[in-house]
């Protein structure tokens, strides 16, 4: 179907508007299929299983691994071993057991989670060397402020002011890595180098959030007083400009809700030079994992936008955001366009492939058509960008119904809720007690052949990565409060 709408859309200029739509609407065979009546309360005894198998996982890898090695990465034949490249992964580790003692009230992985977090967490605090705070810090010490802030562990005044200290610290190191761009932007730039800007930083500018919350700025040159908050929302619109596309022709592949891993800039003065990828196929296809971070990213910047007093903009943003509205609105523009192309691109239960243009997926057949396969032979899916898209859909999902969208709302939400549920099951599912994943048949970086390919199989398969074990427990979290009528989860403190 695809391959002949295509032919009569290109080379029949008498196609009248109205045919044009249909064969447009007739493409919903070749995409995520979403399931209109499940519940997050359906999926109830499937969290129960996922909480379960994380307490087995969670014990199993912290008695086997040397912390000696560094950070846990990724799994090979079912074992976590390190990769070193950049230490971003270590707060998931942790921070997978903050999110249990959250989702079941067992006391002894909140002990393992904050022991954890002050024993080996400082370093990353101070890391100079990194835009990966968020992930580290927040997934820890942020994790660990919230549950007190919610009254779900007790009150401690030491405790509290320890927590907020590291956000306060994480937040403004992280913003310190920053390149000014023209039109009054800029952006925290990637391990890579001051010319980088990565479409993953826009989750972990969280921090900035965080630590504008508590009160606190980055000082710099001659006691420059910068707001973290302005900073946080210069990098949103600069990753929107140049890292996401609208389909408004800005190059020959401009399609709408593409993504570009990485936008590049000359450091001298500041203008945009190309789009590329490190860990795509290429700087013209969609790494999927890199649109999960633009997605999830957005999703949770609007809401806590959308909690502040309307004129927090005029003074501290005029260049590009004069007011709350416009905020919203953008960000808006870029969540719905990332969210529409996902689903386009998506197998019809909800995983994508790791690459929306990797070459193998143009030798199969039908390859949208169908559940996603992870023992293919063509190319490998990737369940931790599923994982981090599912949470995005919810987020948007309830953020648009709640503000009088509930059509377009209910569809988003429903399309979180269908992935939830592929996630949540076999195949993908690590139900295995001798595995120390949870997740299974993720991808960390397919161009440099890191990822494990098991004997018989093509491509990699059956592993499982940090991000997508902790993205997974995040959304349980998450559904089970929604299941639950509980606090809404969010990583900022609400009032």
């Amino acid at each position: 179907m695809r391959l002949v709408y295509k032919k009569l859309f290109v080379t029949s200029d008498l196609l009248s508007s109205f045919f044009t739509e249909v064969l447009l609407r007739l493409r919903i065979t070749n995409m995520l299929i979403i399931d209109t009546e499940i519940s997050p309360s359906q999926l109830d005894n499937k969290l129960n299983t996922l909480f379960e198998l994380a307490a087995q996982k969670i014990v199993a890898l912290e008695n086997s691994w040397d912390v000696s090695l560094g950070t846990p990465v990724f799994t090979i034949k079912g074992t976590y071993t390190s990769r070193g490249w950049t230490e971003w992964t270590q707060g998931f580790q942790f921070g997978c057991a903050i999110l249990l003692f959250d989702a079941t009230d067992e006391a002894k992985f909140l002990e393992y989670g904050r022991n954890s977090t002050i024993r080996h967490m400082a370093p990353h605090i101070s890391h100079i060397g990194v835009h990966d705070h968020g992930f580290n810090n927040v997934s820890t010490y942020g994790n660990l402020l919230r549950l007190m802030h919610e009254q779900r562990i007790a009150e401690n005044q030491r405790e509290r002011e320890f927590y907020e200290l590291a956000l306060k610290l994480s937040g403004a190191i992280q913003a310190a890595r920053w390149t000014d761009i023209p039109d009054g932007l800029g952006y925290i730039y990637s391990f890579n180098g001051p010319h980088s800007l990565f479409a993953d930083t826009i989750r972990t500018v969280r921090t900035l959030i965080l630590s504008h919350q508590l009160g606190h700025v980055l000082m710099g040159e001659q006691d420059e007083s910068i707001n973290l908050l302005r900073r946080a929302l210069q990098h949103a619109e600069t990753t929107a400009r140049y890292n996401v596309f609208f389909g408004k022709k800005r190059d020959a592949y401009d399609i709408r809700g593409r993504v570009a891993h990485e936008a590049v800039f000359n450091i001298h003065n500041g203008q945009f030079r190309c789009p590329n990828t490190q860990q795509g196929y290429s700087p013209y296809t969609t790494w999927t994992r890199g649109l999960s971070w633009i997605f999830l990213g957005f999703a949770e910047l609007l809401e806590y936008i959308d909690t502040l007093e309307e004129n927090s903009f005029a003074s501290l943003v005029p260049e590009f955001y004069a007011e709350k509205k416009a905020v919203l609105e953008r960000f808006l523009d870029v969540i719905e366009a990332v969210a529409d192309f996902y689903i386009e691109h998506s197998t019809t239960d909800g995983i994508p492939f790791w690459d929306t243009g990797a070459p193998g997926i143009a030798l199969m057949t039908n390859s949208l058509d169908r559940p996603a396969d992870p023992y293919n032979g063509f190319e490998p899916i990737d369940t931790s960008a599923a994982a981090i898209c599912a949470q995005g859909f919810l987020r948007i999902g309830s953020y648009l119904a709640a503000n009088g969208d509930e059509r377009k709302g209910e569809r988003y939400f429903q399309a979180g809720l269908t992935i939830a549920n592929t996630l949540l099951s076999e195949p993908h599912l690590s139900i295995d007690p001798a595995h120390q994943g949870l997740l299974l048949h993720s991808i960390y970086h397919r161009p440099n052949g890191w990822d494990y390919i098991p004997p018989g199989q093509k491509v990699p398969c059956g592993e499982s990565c940090m991000w997508g074990d902790y993205h997974l427990m995040e959304l349980g979290v998450y559904l089970q409060r929604l299941a639950q009528n509980g606090v809404y989860h969010k990583f900022y403190l609400a009032a």
